[in-house]
């Protein structure tokens, strides 16, 4: 009777085991929020040790990078800093764009619209608290709530890229509260087409 129920035990606790691989996650782009704010809070810490965050096609979702008509996929090395385009920062745990950002997301709106030629990478980051997954998918959500307000104000979609890296790219490498806001931001490289 012993040996039946384990050989029972042993035969549910295959099937149970079997049922629950893991599925690939995949990233949906949504439309433009109104007036540009995207993402509510959601549980969690920030910033965490990221992978390589998935690059992001902007105007289908998915992995990979927004690409020219071709269909080809520029590479995060092809793009280059854009001195031009300021960084946004974010609140502690937080992808929404805040008053003071609004107004930087305009001007580099408007530089952009200036700038048809040029496709536009926008890198999630975090501070260093909090765990990689988590940190990964606050800074997909922080890059993709500025692609939506840059959406939002009249640059296309197909031109935008966004990638999540966490905290591996900090901008600042101290342990203290002034240090990680500094860390918790959208950077924006350029590519010409």
């Amino acid at each position: 009777m012993t040996k039946l129920v384990t050989i029972r035990c042993a035969v549910i606790l295959a099937l149970v085991l079997a049922g629950c691989a893991k599925q690939p996650t995949t990233t949906q782009l949504t439309s433009p929020a109104p007036g540009g704010a995207s993402g509510g809070a959601q549980s969690g810490t920030d910033a965490a040790r990221p992978g390589v965050g998935g690059l992001t096609d902007g105007s289908r979702g998915g992995a990979g990078a927004a690409g020219g008509a071709s269909g080809t996929r520029p590479s995060p090395q092809d793009f280059r800093p854009a001195v031009e385009l300021a960084d946004v920062h974010f609140d502690y745990d937080k992808a929404d764009i805040r008053e003071v950002d609004v107004k930087v997301l305009d001007v580099n709106a408007g530089w952009l619209r200036e700038h048809p030629g040029h496709l536009v990478l926008i890198e999630g980051h975090c501070d260093e608290r909090g765990t990689n997954e988590y940190n990964t998918a606050l800074g997909d959500r922080r890059a993709k709530a500025t692609m939506n307000y840059l959406v939002s104000r009249g640059v296309a979609a197909s031109r935008i890229s966004v990638i999540s890296y966490g905290e591996e790219r900090p901008a600042c490498s101290q342990h203290d509260a002034s240090c990680w806001a500094k860390n918790r931001r959208a950077h924006f490289l350029v590519k010409p087409r």
